[in-house]
């Protein structure tokens, strides 16, 4: 019902014609097309593998790879285009499908240079696309298209941290311009009848698009708060951090060339709404709009999602508009990571930042309100009252639970592992590695369970630790044996923690750790407080330096 009415207001507003009709509904739920094509994925590893396997020699020779491929392409080409297609014969055709086109993309990859190969593949997807029928299917060539289109801007070597670093930031932020300029046509020039099947095309494909150009933003931006203490660090996080540092004299000046278009991002998608959206061009949104415009500037890559975020709210798509939601959570939440800013510089600056935008928050609520309307409702104020409660409750109670231990748990000191030393302090934490038995080694422990593995340890006249083995559960100690519990961390097992921070400036200090001091309760769980020197003197109770 809501289609036909929709369909009736664009034929009564020209933008369709008279005899225009719905499409034929799809009968397949979207998780159903999702699992297909989630199988789909995985049968194409074995499938590309039997056919390596069965005509290995002839994919050997110069033309062999092209023949296998295009012939595997036609097959499936020939069966996906056929109306009423069984979803069983889909999921056969959807992997032939993709090791037609891998075939290909090896072969072109091997006999020609890298962009040249990325250009004719692209070719092939948008050929795919036009021939394809399928929304969901355009919607995965849309983002193969986008991804081969940056590799046009990468760095021929990708250890070029100098030109080739502006050539990472422009990568996705030419998508989003290919992208922007897409709509444009679309909206412009392709909603009437005789081109609303290339509207159809352009609106599929750019879902994909702009989604990888987004997950390009916040590859670029590095890992985000929190996450990289469950995740780890990631390549992107490293690469921004050597930026400074990495490029020659001459090359200074990217820093600034990246952060400037990542402000102009910023400043169009705000120029955007205040167009579309006559209600943006309030002082106080206009205020909020210059604070994002601050935090686009310190980060490079947040403009963009910006201008994302506002191009797909203005024309509604907002399911896409809730990815570049995360996409600029994600991005903000990064700047915790920039090593090269004290962190209490970063806690001000946000501080100030949040503090700022909760006052005009409050502010534009208090606008909103006419004089004469009623008091909000006291149900809601006591929503936010009992929700303020809870996170404090959890929060002090974490904080109870942890001086509890450090206040009743047994002293134990473990001897550092040796570390590379140029690695051993890095910012304002050092790096820690702890000699585990050899049967901790292995990145899985899959007879654990959901129970952490635990050591067995036994302690020396001077209270410091000597890692024995994995202590099984049927197993009983010995006397004087206790137990340490192990916490997981890059896909790896480490002794509660695999670094410590300390205070900005005591760097020299604590070079001299030897020991990590531990308090342990019986049952093994056990918390790291401080380090200490080769004679078991604590490092951390020491006077800091004078500033």
């Amino acid at each position: 019902m809501k289609h036909e009415l929709l369909l009736k207001a664009a034929v009564a507003e020209g933008l369709l014609p008279a005899d225009a009709q719905a499409p034929a509904a799809e009968h397949r739920p979207w998780p159903v097309v999702l699992l297909t094509a989630l199988g789909a994925w995985i049968a194409a590893i074995p499938l590309m593998g039997l056919v390596f396997a069965l005509l290995g020699g002839l994919l050997d020779s110069g033309a062999g790879s092209y023949l296998v491929g295009v012939a595997v392409l036609a097959g499936a080409l020939s069966l996906m285009r056929r109306p009423g297609l069984p979803l069983f014969v889909e999921q056969l055709a959807l992997p032939a499908l993709m090791v037609g086109a891998g075939l290909l993309g090896f072969a072109l990859f091997r006999d020609l240079p890298m962009r040249i190969a990325a250009l004719l593949l692209l070719g092939l997807v948008l050929a795919l696309a036009t021939w394809l029928q399928r929304p969901w299917l355009r919607v995965l060539l849309g983002a193969a298209a986008a991804a081969l289109l940056s590799v046009q801007l990468l760095p021929s070597r990708w250890f070029d941290l100098g030109g080739g670093m502006l050539s990472f930031w422009l990568a996705p932020h030419l998508l989003l311009l290919v992208w922007a300029v897409a709509l444009w046509v679309q909206q412009r020039h392709l909603l009437d009848g005789p081109r609303v099947r290339r509207a159809a095309l352009i609106e599929a494909l750019a879902g994909g698009w702009v989604l990888v150009a987004l997950a390009g933003l916040c590859w670029l931006a590095g890992m985000t708060f929190l996450v990289g203490g469950v995740l780890g660090g990631s390549a992107a996080g490293g690469l921004a951090l050597e930026l400074g540092s990495a490029l020659s004299p001459a090359l200074r000046w990217l820093p600034l060339v990246m952060r400037a278009g990542s402000l102009g991002f910023a400043l169009a998608g705000a120029l955007l709404l205040a167009r579309c959206w006559p209600g943006c061009r309030r002082p106080l949104l206009l205020m909020l709009a210059a604070v994002l415009a601050a935090l686009a500037w310190l980060l490079p890559s947040l403009g963009g999602a910006l201008f994302a975020l506002a191009l797909l709210a203005v024309s509604q798509r907002w399911r896409l508009a809730g990815a570049a939601a995360v996409a600029v959570a994600w991005i903000i939440g990064s700047f915790y990571y920039q090593l090269q800013w004290p962190l209490g510089q970063k806690a001000l600056l946000l501080l100030g930042l949040g503090a700022l935008l909760g006052l005009l928050s409050w502010l534009t609520q208090r606008r909103a309100v006419a004089p004469a309307a009623p008091a909000a409702p006291a149900r809601g104020r006591w929503v936010l009252l009992c929700g303020a409660a809870a996170v404090l409750l959890v929060a002090n109670g974490a904080i109870w639970q942890k001086e509890r231990l450090i206040r009743e748990g047994r002293p134990v000191f473990v001897a550092l592992a040796p570390v590379d030393p140029r690695s051993l302090m890095q910012g304002d934490f050092m790096r820690l590695n702890f000699a585990l038995p050899a049967a901790v080694e292995t990145p899985l422990l899959q007879d654990f369970g959901s129970q952490r593995p635990r050591l067995v340890a036994r302690l020396d006249g001077r209270g410091v630790a000597q890692l024995l083995r994995l202590h099984a559960s049927d197993a009983a100690l010995a006397e004087g044996e206790l137990l340490l519990e192990l916490t997981p961390k890059d896909g790896r097992w480490v002794l509660v923690s695999d670094a410590w921070f300390f205070e900005e400036g005591r760097a020299a200090a604590f070079e001299a750790a030897r020991f990590g001091e531990f308090r342990v309760q019986p049952d093994g769980r056990a918390l790291l407080v401080g380090m200490a020197d080769q004679n078991l003197h604590s490092i951390s109770a020491q006077a800091a330096p004078k500033r």
